[in-house]
């Protein structure tokens, strides 16, 4: 088979080889991959500059759908021809406090696809069944393989912030992740969404505007605090999730944030704060973090995604065969589309 393998930490290491199918264990399924989208994740490693720690050589991979095309011996629940799509834990300690609360997604020792072990940007991945979901046989390949970050942003804005029905919403970076977070603030019944980017996002924005964002914001000068500061009562926002995750992100989220309100950090970025943290104690702002998903958050997406609610026709702007890897990375890269799916 064809596997996108990233070899090595150095930039752009990362080529297409020719590879051996995975050979399966028991309670492992083997994918025929049908879709895979390419995540911000995946363009980092390409770039050589991600902040977690990645087991070179690895394929490349962790939103993907497929149809089941072998079982292990001890696996029930599927057969061969399903149409499944898979979380991202791929290996968990069996002893760890966090799968007996369901909080695998934040156990310290998991491993994910694309980095910890093969991914699924190749014709075939190999799956633990527990990861596993059915997919509704209304929702296309191409929009199944965005339920993972549909999840992230599901776990962020759904679970982990506490968003009340006319609440105002702001969401800094409008990348994939953001611009889901933002759809889910939508659907959750967000009074005023507002959504932030920098000038290259221009693409992205008009996204948001389709997405449903009622103001769209960029980032130069003091125009989005001074936008805050004409709008409402002029205290600022009840809920600013960070997607950008850059130090620049969060010190602007505690800048238009409102006295009482609150912050949910998404984004990822290795960068020191370079700010003190005292308006969190000034306005006795509450900070949450947000990672991954788990079980039910999938359950509860797909039957979104089947329903419809959410639009990611804004979303995808390409899906284009494996081979056409490069430019897709590079595309997203420089902001030329918001997301890409690859097709093995």
């Amino acid at each position: 088979m064809i596997g996108l393998v990233n070899y090595a930490g150095e930039p752009h290491s990362v080529e297409l080889r020719e590879l051996s199918v995975p050979e399966i264990g028991e309670e492992d399924v083997l994918l025929k991959v049908r879709a895979v989208a390419v995540c911000g994740s995946d363009v980092h490693q390409y770039e050589g500059k991600q902040s977690w720690k990645v087991n070179y050589p690895v394929i490349l991979g962790h939103e993907f759908t497929g149809s089941v095309a072998k079982l292990g011996k001890r696996v029930s629940g599927f057969k061969e021809g399903d149409r499944v799509v898979s979380e991202t834990a791929a290996h968990l300690p069996p002893d760890s406090p966090f799968i007996r609360r369901a909080l695998y997604n934040l156990e310290p020792k998991r491993l994910g696809f694309g980095y910890g072990v093969n991914g699924a940007m190749a014709d075939y991945v190999k799956v633990p069944a527990r990861c596993l979901h059915h997919v509704p046989a209304s929702l296309a390949y191409e929009e199944a393989a965005l339920t993972e970050p549909c999840c992230v942003a599901y776990n962020a804005v759904c679970v982990n912030s506490d968003l009340r029905l006319g609440d105002t919403v702001a969401v800094i970076g409008p990348g994939p992740i953001g611009l889901l977070c933002a759809a889910m603030a939508k659907l959750s019944g967000a009074g005023h969404l507002v959504v932030i980017g920098i000038p290259a996002d221009s693409k992205r924005l008009e996204a948001a505007k389709r997405i449903g964002a009622d103001t769209v914001l960029v980032t130069q000068a003091s125009q989005v605090e001074e936008w805050v500061k004409d709008f409402g009562d002029g205290y600022g926002l009840d809920l600013v999730i960070d997607a950008a995750g850059v130090s620049a992100s969060l010190k602007l989220a505690f800048d238009i944030v409102r006295p009482a309100g609150a912050i949910t950090k998404v984004g990822w970025g290795p960068q020191p704060l370079n700010f003190s943290l005292d308006p969190l104690v000034q306005k006795a702002v509450t900070l949450q973090g947000s990672y991954s998903h788990n079980w039910p958050i999938w359950e509860r997406v797909l039957s979104l995604l089947a329903k419809g609610a959410i639009d990611l026709r804004s979303i995808v702007n390409r899906v284009s065969p494996l081979s056409e890897w490069r430019e897709t990375f590079e595309d997203m890269r420089s902001g030329t589309i918001v997301k890409g799916v690859l097709r093995p």
